[in-house]
């Protein structure tokens, strides 16, 4: 049987509501700093900065992660410059475990656990773990 790409997705889009939500609240400081004047404004201004790259990076991390199931094998590959990655082999588990959280099961994601692998907000986790059982 040839390994063949099952489920290729981005984490789910929650992820990023607690670093953009900083972001902002950093941004807020910011620009209160920056409405002060001087010497205030300095500072305003690096944590208008410092948001800005902080919810940068939390995309950026996010765009770069990624779900992929085979029929063979269930991995998360994630990382910019150094591309890092985690997996397991569908044979060598009995069962793919699927966590869901009250937002979770509204919004349509969960945490998938294959042994030592623990995915967070997988889109349609459900569906993953229905396709991951027939292969």
């Amino acid at each position: 049987m040839t390994d063949h790409v099952l489920v290729d997705q981005r984490r789910h889009g929650v992820v990023l509501v607690r670093p953009l939500a900083r972001s902002l609240v950093l941004a807020a400081v910011g620009v209160v700093g920056f409405r002060l004047g001087w010497p205030a404004s300095v500072a305003g201004g690096v944590l208008l900065v410092a948001a800005a790259g902080y919810a940068l990076a939390a995309v950026v991390r996010w765009d770069r992660t990624q779900v992929v199931l085979t029929s063979e094998t269930l991995f998360v590959r994630h990382g910019l410059l150094r591309r890092d990655a985690a997996s397991i082999r569908l044979d060598r588990v009995q069962a793919i475990e699927l966590r869901q959280s009250i937002p979770g099961r509204v919004l349509g994601y969960g945490t998938l656990v294959a042994g030592d692998l623990e995915i967070t907000a997988v889109p349609r986790a459900r569906d993953v773990v229905a396709l991951a059982q027939r292969h």
